[in-house]
């Protein structure tokens, strides 16, 4: 086992957020005093002093036998990816943005190319220790305190806040080659996503993760990607790189094989935010190459955001070029797979956003053994010796059913005889009809009693007054939607 930061500097940065829980008057709110955040909806500025997380930013230990690292909360997958990486190791599921962190990938949802065969970044967790709001430090697992345990994703630090973790990891190869395969049509495409999702190979080649992106009905790709040794392996010359001039995303339409290192696959989408950057200039090549490297990553243009929202510098542009009024549409949606192709090209009459990001999923069935695929290379042995999937309360996927997340990020005009939040509120309608579920990250417009029967509601209200009897901590319901 490797140790990267001393049970002594972990106790001390635990009680100091514990003196900081205690110092804050009963009675009054209490929340995080965090800078920074990957959530999109803008919240209620709040005055009132938050809980000390500074010192709770780094990985504890990382264990190359067990396969499992312990981690603290506020620590970034960025962080823990280049902990783990050393000894060939990865989280099994790593969400596409650095600065995403291990406690709030666990409580507010995560997904990656990953997802189709390891599920959700929850399903990986052992055990955690919770600060609940009603200041108590809980060690939960399956067998301690197991409501809380299967309750705590999703419900986005309103029951508390994670401070450690113990998480298990999978071993990885040097690199990633990847297989971009068109669709011309949209029953194709969740066709291929089905036979995958299920035999974990494509015309004889092993699959070990899973996305795509939709440009348009008639123009779907799914990027499939296998570990391998070499780019030889890969069926390619040399390794690509998208941290520089090229852009990934672009990559797909043009390039049938690829292969990236471990880190660079990883983070592949990161340094565009996806195909967002392209709201700043940043794939205009003259501007790239006058961009600073270092600010060519998803944080930076969260922050560029977060200065928009403050001062409004495209609303007002857009009034002086008499432009229309714009609505913020960011949103990662779960749709069953058996509906996707119906819901996607519902999206496309009615929305008209492109491209869009496709990620299949699956909630995990354990393996007992632990093997993995990227080792044994064989989808029968991944598949062997599973358990039945646990129940997660606040985002009820069913077992064994495959999912297709579809995430959708920029802004739409606002037409005449429309207000702000209209598109939203039409995409709320059509994802319920569609028998699927929204992420929360972002904004929501649901009224309670149809936001508790989607997320839980009744368990919900059981585990908020079970571990945070004084209200505390914002409500789901009241940071969702109330922007708290």
């Amino acid at each position: 086992m490797t140790s990267t930061l001393s049970d002594r500097a972990h106790a001390k940065a635990v009680a100091a957020l514990t003196a900081s829980y205690a110092a804050i008057a009963e009675g009054t709110q209490v929340r995080l005093a965090k800078r920074t955040s990957n959530l999109f909806r803008p919240r209620t500025q709040q005055a009132t002093a938050g809980l000390d997380v500074s010192g709770l930013d780094g990985v504890l230990s990382v264990d190359p036998v067990a396969r499992t690292a312990e981690v603290q909360g506020m620590c970034t997958y960025e962080r823990l990816v280049a902990e783990c990486l050393p000894h060939g190791l990865m989280p099994k599921v790593v969400p596409q943005l650095k600065t995403i962190t291990l406690g709030g990938a666990v409580t507010g949802l995560g997904i990656e190319s990953s997802s189709f065969r390891n599920g959700l970044p929850h399903e990986s967790v052992l055990e955690l220790d919770v600060l609940t709001g009603a200041g108590q430090l809980l060690t939960v697992s399956p067998s301690q305190h197991p409501d809380l345990f299967h309750g705590f994703p999703n419900s986005y630090g309103s029951l508390g806040y994670a401070v450690r973790l113990l998480i298990e990891l999978d071993p990885v190869r040097p690199f990633v080659g990847l297989r971009h395969v068109r669709f011309p049509d949209l029953e194709a495409l969740t066709a291929a996503i089905g036979q995958i999702t299920e035999q974990r190979d494509w015309a004889g080649e092993r699959v070990d993760f899973l996305d795509g992106v939709m440009f348009g009905v008639e123009e779907a790709y799914l990027c499939l990607g296998r570990w391998v040794d070499s780019p030889a392996e890969a069926g390619v010359d040399a390794a690509g790189d998208y941290t520089g001039q090229q852009i990934f995303y672009r990559s797909i339409r043009n390039r049938e094989r690829d292969c990236l290192t471990v880190a660079d696959y990883l983070w592949r989408w990161d340094t565009d935010w996806f195909w967002c950057s392209g709201a700043f200039g940043v794939q205009n090549p003259v501007i790239r190459r006058l961009w600073p490297a270092r600010y060519r990553r998803s944080d930076f243009y969260h922050r560029l955001i977060g200065l928009d929202h403050r001062f409004s510098f495209a609303r007002r542009i857009d009034r002086i070029r008499r432009q229309p009024p714009r609505e913020r549409v960011v949103q990662d949606v779960e749709i069953p797979l058996e509906r996707t192709a119906d819901f996607l090209r519902w999206f496309a009459g009615q929305v008209a956003m492109s491209p869009v990001w496709l990620c299949p999923l699956m909630l995990r069935q354990q393996d007992s053994a632990q093997q993995d695929s990227a080792q044994q290379g064989s989808a029968q042995q991944d598949s062997a010796q599973r358990e039945p999937a646990k129940p997660w309360p606040l985002y009820p996927l069913s077992p064994g059913q495959v999912y297709v997340n579809v995430g959708f990020w920029g802004t739409v005009a606002i037409t005449e005889g429309r207000a702000d939040g209209d598109v939203n509120r039409l995409i709320e309608a059509a994802v319920a009809e569609h028998a699927g579920h929204k992420s929360l990250y972002s904004d929501a417009y649901y009224d309670r009693q149809s936001f508790e029967a989607v997320y839980g509601g009744d368990v919900y209200a059981v585990l908020k007054d079970r571990y945070d009897p004084g209200h505390r901590l914002t409500g789901l319901y009241e940071k969702a939607v109330g922007r708290r």
